[in-house]
């Protein structure tokens, strides 16, 4: 009764909006500190709550992350990849050293690499036009000789296998600048090593010299037709006493990374 008569009070005299919002407002004042101090304590336990139910949605979503992020590698990667075949493939379009020789174009499917067997396989056979003996090159020079064949594969001795010998000319000038060098045998000792040139004589008329291109000399019953590059001489000496210099030459194809190669469509004479 007493609050009532106070309210209709203050009603008649105007105060009671004025009085009820200074009222509300302290109110509010006292209350704050209160309900600061609750929301945070509370609100670890709404946010545990919230992180719960979401829990199995944020998962997904991390995992479409990571299946987005790896996808898009898996393209740079594929990418790439396919950049490095395609320039590949374009150094194999034209090989001046073949000349008019004809060849087929295959693909590296196998490789075997141990000291006593040094051989790839590649994905074209005597289908193709393939046959035993036939000379084998990369963009860069002679890789080696087919050895074995089947309908649609062929084995491919590399030139560095221990059981190889390529007959070789190194390249040199005379005095009066004109083409010249002397023969030799170069034969394979063992993946990655240089190959070792046999039967230079040591006489000071035969000029042999770090750098000196290496082909294949295409002699009467050579294995191999004349000017396909072999590699660069890396060293050279001359033991005393010797009857032929010490040469080494590394090899103008990296044949630890063959992927296209080109099989010369070329038998030796008899």
């Amino acid at each position: 009764m007493l609050t009532a008569i106070t309210l209709v009070t203050l009603d008649e005299r105007g105060d009671a909006n004025s009085v009820l919002e200074r009222v509300r407002s302290a109110a509010t004042d006292a209350l704050a500190p209160v309900q600061d101090s609750s929301d945070r304590v509370l609100r670890p336990v709404g946010d545990f709550f919230s992180g719960a139910l979401h829990y199995g949605d944020l998962k997904a979503e991390n995992q479409r992350l990571r299946d987005e992020v790896a996808k898009q590698q898996g393209d740079r990667l594929s990418t790439a990849n396919a950049e490095l075949e395609n320039q590949a493939l374009k150094d194999q379009q034209k090989l001046d050293f073949v000349g008019d020789i004809p060849t087929v174009a295959a693909s590296v499917v196998n490789t075997t690499s141990s000291n006593f067997d040094l051989t790839v396989e590649i994905d074209r056979g005597t289908d193709a036009g393939v046959a035993k003996d036939m000379p084998v090159v990369a963009a860069a020079g002679l890789v080696g000789r087919v050895v074995r064949v089947s309908k649609s594969r062929a084995t491919v001795l590399l030139i560095t296998d221990p059981s190889s010998t390529v007959g070789v000319k190194i390249l040199d000038t005379n005095a009066a600048g004109q083409p010249t060098g002397d023969f030799g045998a170069a034969n394979g000792t063992g993946p990655s090593l240089p190959l070792k040139v046999s039967f230079v004589d040591p006489g000071p008329d035969h000029h042999v010299a770090a750098d000196q291109a290496v082909v294949t000399s295409g002699l009467q019953g050579a294995r191999f037709p004349p000017g396909l590059p072999v590699g660069k001489i890396s060293a050279v000496s001359t033991p005393p006493g010797a009857i032929q210099q010490d040469i080494s030459v590394r090899s103008a194809v990296d044949l630890r990374r063959l992927q296209f190669v080109k099989v010369l469509q070329w038998t030796a004479g008899p």
